[in-house]
């Protein structure tokens, strides 16, 4: 498995190692002790969500405060998503910033983003099917969200038109707005 560390501190993106021959293809898609290895996460995960969207369908930056926040292990197992991470840890140096990376059925990447992130991605193909391990279960009560194109953010969406968000997200306040202590 190659992991690739990115420039926000604590935001990963693991390849596996795919084996291929004439019958198709095999590849370990999790590992706990190379995941603990690599991002010295101690914790457990508790949830897994799978979401299938249409080509455009924008969803997030989504997150969830304390003590409930959420790390999260995504990958796209059909299509192809471009999934985005924002800095929302207080007294980060890096709070604000955010980081976009390419998931697809064909590369297998996944991507480690772990509490103190909002998240959201944007669906590129439709029939795009999501996956993502959870840290803590969804807790109604502590969910949030912050506006998917807040300019203060600046988020580089590779957008084909406009996105098909829900009226939340569409409603979402911007971060100097949010509550994102973390």
């Amino acid at each position: 498995m190659n992991v690739q560390k990115l420039d926000i501190d604590g935001l990963m993106v693991f390849e596996p190692r795919v084996f291929t021959d004439e019958r198709g293809a095999f590849f370990e898609s999790f590992n706990e002790a190379k995941f603990r290895e690599a991002t010295r996460f101690s914790g457990s995960f508790v949830q897994d969500n799978h979401s299938i969207s249409h080509k455009g369908v924008l969803r997030g930056l989504h997150y969830q405060l304390p003590p409930h926040a959420q790390g999260k292990l995504v990958r796209v197992v059909a299509g192809a998503a471009f999934d985005v991470a924002v800095d929302i840890r207080e007294g980060s140096p890096t709070f604000g910033k955010w980081a976009g990376v390419e998931l697809s059925a064909a590369n297998r990447k996944q991507f480690w983003i772990p509490a103190g992130f909002a998240h959201g991605f944007l669906a590129l193909e439709d029939g795009t099917e999501f996956l993502y391990k959870t840290t803590d279960f969804w807790h109604a009560a502590s969910e949030r969200s912050i506006r998917w194109d807040d300019p203060e953010i600046g988020v580089q969406w590779p957008l084909e038109g406009a996105p098909v968000v829900s009226g939340k997200d569409a409603e979402a306040p911007g971060i100097s707005s949010s509550k994102v202590a973390m």
